[in-house]
């Protein structure tokens, strides 16, 4: 039994800022990775951003540089600061977690619900 809370979605002008968070909890033995995904309409769902369970962070190349992925430490929650957003961010985001439930031997993945961000003027 594992709930992912997303928020921090909305309509913002181009150029604007908007932070996402994604709050697990639940039977929840550890967390190795949380990660963003979006999918706008007609199109593949894509890995925004990921964070390990250490420092190591990765983004999607169009994203680099405006965002940033990180993890708090004092509870199961990862955030993503968009600056600078453009009408092509505009996209269903989704929170995706990769953890261990009753035992390290059983990796198991986790998605949210999505949370809507519109850039448009």
């Amino acid at each position: 039994q594992v709930q992912l809370v997303e928020s921090g979605g909305g309509v913002v002008q181009p150029g604007g800022s908007l932070r996402l968070s994604c709050a697990a909890s639940g039977s929840i033995l550890s967390i190795n990775t949380m990660g963003w995904y979006r999918q706008a309409p007609g199109k593949q769902r894509e890995l925004v951003a990921t964070i390990t369970s250490g420092v190591s962070t990765s983004y999607l190349d169009s994203v680099k540089g405006r965002f940033t992925i990180s993890r708090d430490s004092g509870e199961n929650t990862v955030y993503l600061q968009m600056k600078n957003l453009k009408p092509e961010d505009t996209a269903v985001y989704y929170c995706k977690i990769g953890y261990f439930g009753a035992s390290y031997s059983s990796p198991r993945e986790y998605w949210g619900q999505g949370t809507q961000v519109t850039v448009s003027s």
